[in-house]
Formats: C-alpha cells, structure tokens, sequence
C-alpha cells in the first residue's frame, strides 16, 4: 500500500510512522526542521502502542508537493530511492498512491484540497483525519463523494521533540468511511492496514454521526481546557465547569436537530451520559491539543468546533450563547499570543 499524509504533524506521523514500519510506503509533507530531525535520527512513536523507532530510510519526506511535468510522474518506490528530492525538499505527484491522509488543522483544508487537487491522479482515495466541521465536506467538493472518506480519531497524539510523537490516550478504535454511510472496500482496506500497524481500527457505514460525537466532545473539553490550562478530567471534577460543559452540549443538540444532522446518541441526555463515563476517563490526562496551541504561538481550531456551532445556530435561527462566549475567549487567547 502506498500512503501520502499531507500534513504531517504529530497525528500524520505517528500514523504514518507506523504504516511505514508495518510494510506500507509512506511519503510525508511535513514542516523542514521535523524533516531534518527525522533525517537525522529516524522517526520515533511512543506511548500507549508501544515503542517504535522508524528509520528516515523506510520514509520519503518533502516540504512541498511538484505538480506533473513533462518528465512524467515519479511513483512512491522512486521517490523514496532518490537522495536530490531529500536534499531539495521536494515531492513529486504520487502516480501510485492508493491514501492521502489530510491530516492538517482545519484552517489549512482548502488549500490543501487545492494543492492535491494540482496533483490529482484520479486514483487516490482521500481521508481526512481531521478535527472539527467541514473538512469532510470541503475536500468532498473537490474529489466527489466516492473518493473521499472518513477517519474519526480519538487517540491523543502530543509532540514531544522534533521526530517524536507519543501517544498518551486512546478512548475507542479509529473508525473509517464514507459520509453518506455506503460501502467502502476502501475503508476496509485502510482499517486493515491500521490494525495490523498498530493502531486499533474498523470500517464504519455510521461515521458521520460518530464525527459528530467527537465533535461535541472536543466542543465540551477542548476550548474550556484550553482557557483554563488544565487536562480534560480536571473538567469533569467540578460542578461549575460541568454545568458549563452541559450548556455546550445543550446547544450543539438544538443545532445538529435544527439541521437533521446525524447523531449517535439520540439525546443530549443520552451524550451526556456516555461522555461523562466512557469518553472522559480515557482521556482525563489528556492536555487539549487547543491548549497545545495556544502555548505554542499558534492558531487553534475553535473556528471548527465551537465557532461552528455558532454559525450554524446562526443559519437556523438559534441562539449559542455559551459557545459564542467560549469561542471569543479563545480568540482573545490567540490573539494575545502573537
């Protein structure tokens, strides 16, 4: 199997990094100094799964995406084969590629469906294993409904130093499919592969109403976690910050029934009652990847998550006060950290 992930943060290359010890060829566009680090001493991928350690020769790594030339389309086993494309940073289009992984913050989605849309084969299979609304639907604009899927992940990945990535939670198996809940010999395939790499995985024909259950899970935790600096189970300890947590929930359920988006669990009172025992406790050491953000000078997300239910709340004519509120926290938190 040859895999592309485009964007390869500490989510792409602990899943890449493991596809690729598993047997897979793997390319990765990731940021110059990771690559330089994974060059020089190799990738490594700790945690919950184990130890592993992938050296840079199993691995093609790039900066940037060569749309075809004249010269043609260099396949995967090329690429990896030749040392001027390490030393210039650059990747030609994958003629092979069976995955693209889009593993890039949600902001980043269009443009990376462009770039890819450069470089498209008509071959390839996109999954975006992303956080957040809209990154389904963008790159489905792009490549049509059969060649686009789904990964909803709730493992965490953190950064430790440039080429490792250590994995410190996991609350249920990746799951993979199609948005409009049809078959997918595809997603079988790349759930298969996942497994036998390491990081438990199953083909789903409900994907997007188990997207939509993380989405209220990062909704509830992420941002709350963020502006106060503390683990997600810190959150679930004390009254004032679960009431508020409640109020999120609350509000993305009069949303998703305003827009008959698909749900898991039927109520918020059903959501409720699975988040506080069986989605937190996994991940209660979890430190928000928004408050990883924010410690690190970056964007963050919240325009996905929270932001997303205010907008859509707007559309339908409803009113997301708790999520208005703690979406313009953490903008502020942004924009104090530039």
């Amino acid at each position: 199997m040859n895999v592309l992930i485009y964007g390869a943060g500490a989510v792409g290359q602990a899943v890449g990094g493991l596809l690729a010890e598993a047997g897979c060829r793997v390319a990765m566009l990731l940021r110059p100094r990771v690559a330089d680090a994974i060059r020089a001493g190799g990738l490594h991928v700790t945690g919950l799964f184990g130890d592993h350690h992938i050296p840079a020769e199993r691995l093609t790594l790039a900066a940037e995406l060569i749309p075809e030339r004249s010269t043609g389309i260099l396949p995967v086993s090329d690429v990896g084969r030749t040392p001027m494309l390490r030393d210039t940073g650059k990747m030609p289009v994958l003629q092979e590629a069976d995955f693209v992984l889009v593993t890039v913050k949600s902001y980043d989605t269009s443009a990376a469906a462009e770039a890819l849309r450069r470089i498209d084969t008509g071959r390839f299979v996109v999954v975006s294993m992303q956080n957040g609304y809209g990154n389904v639907e963008r790159l489905t604009e792009t490549f049509g409904p059969d060649r686009v899927l789904c990964a909803r992940v709730i493992t965490g990945f953190v950064p430790r130093d440039p080429g490792t990535v250590e994995i410190t939670v996991h609350a249920d198996a990746v799951t993979i499919g199609r948005f409009d809940g049809g078959e997918s010999p595809a997603a079988e395939q790349l759930a298969a592969a996942l497994t036998a790499a390491g990081l438990p995985t199953r083909a789903s024909r409900q994907v997007q109403s188990e997207l939509w259950a993380k989405i209220l899970y990062n909704c509830a935790l992420n941002p709350l976690g963020a502006i106060l600096g503390v683990v997600y189970g810190k959150l679930a300890e004390r009254a004032e910050t679960r009431t508020l947590m409640d109020r999120i929930i609350d509000e993305a359920y009069a949303v998703m029934t305003a827009h008959n988006l698909p749900r898991l669990h039927a109520t918020p009172e059903a959501f409720r009652a699975a988040f506080y025992s069986r989605m937190v406790p996994p991940t209660a050491a979890h430190t928000p990847s928004m408050l990883q953000d924010l410690r690190a000078g970056k964007r963050t997300e919240i325009d996905a998550l929270n932001g997303a239910i205010v907008a859509l709340a707007e559309q339908a004519g409803l009113d997301a006060p708790i999520n208005r509120v703690v979406t313009a926290m953490v903008k502020f938190l942004e924009w104090r950290g530039r």
